[in-house]
């Protein structure tokens, strides 16, 4: 390598260029390798929950065996003011714990709300059917004024008021209207109440 460019400026050792005219002081200039970035590593899939539905094997599963157990307490309890609607209550609240604890998954407050409605589509369901055959059966077996004399002592019913029940039932009309509204009630309690015990179990297992 010459020390002095044909310029006439003295050139450093090792210089590439002159730093006077810029001349190359080399035939070629080394090449330099840059090593590639290896290529960023995917993301792991996270898996999400599945949904709180009917689609849910599990979620069913659980309804349905906990509206199961619910029905003999609600009822046997059915005459006593507010102790059915906190059974219903209730269930919503055992299904979402069971649900959490059989999964290890944490429930959002809407989801705990859905995990007792569909319990509670159960309950109603379950609760129906037998109602309906022990009215079925009562009637067919000519019973239903002992039927009735055994609610209003449960019920704690007045002469009075078991008076104006049985004229409403003795009507067909009557019947029909009675029979619309207990079941639009029953609905209303076995849905309504469940959602809100689902709610608030997912609200309290998740700060568990």
């Amino acid at each position: 390598m010459p020390e002095f460019c044909t310029c006439g400026a003295k050139l450093p050792e090792d210089a590439l260029f002159c730093h006077k005219c810029g001349k190359p002081q080399r035939d070629y200039l080394p090449r330099v390798e840059f090593e590639e970035a290896p290529p960023p590593l995917p993301a792991p899939a996270v898996q999400a929950a599945p949904e709180i539905s009917f689609h849910n094997r599990l979620a069913v599963r659980i309804g349905f065996f906990v509206a199961l157990v619910a029905v003999l307490p609600f009822m046997v309890l059915l005459p006593i003011p507010l102790v059915p609607s906190a059974i219903a209550f209730f269930t919503g609240f055992l299904a979402v714990f069971s649900y959490c604890r059989l999964s290890g998954e944490s429930l959002s407050i809407r989801s705990g709300a859905r995990m007792g409605w569909i319990t509670g589509i159960f309950s109603f369901t379950i609760i129906t059917f037998l109602i309906t055959t022990m009215v079925v059966a009562v009637v067919t077996q000519g019973k239903f004024g002992e039927v009735l004399h055994q609610y209003q002592q449960q019920a704690h019913l007045t002469d009075e008021q078991l008076s104006l029940l049985t004229k409403l039932l003795a009507d067909p009309a009557g019947m029909v209207a009675g029979v619309a509204a207990t079941l639009v009630t029953l609905f209303i309690m076995l849905t309504g109440f469940p959602m809100l015990g689902g709610a608030l179990g997912a609200k309290v297992l998740t700060k568990g």
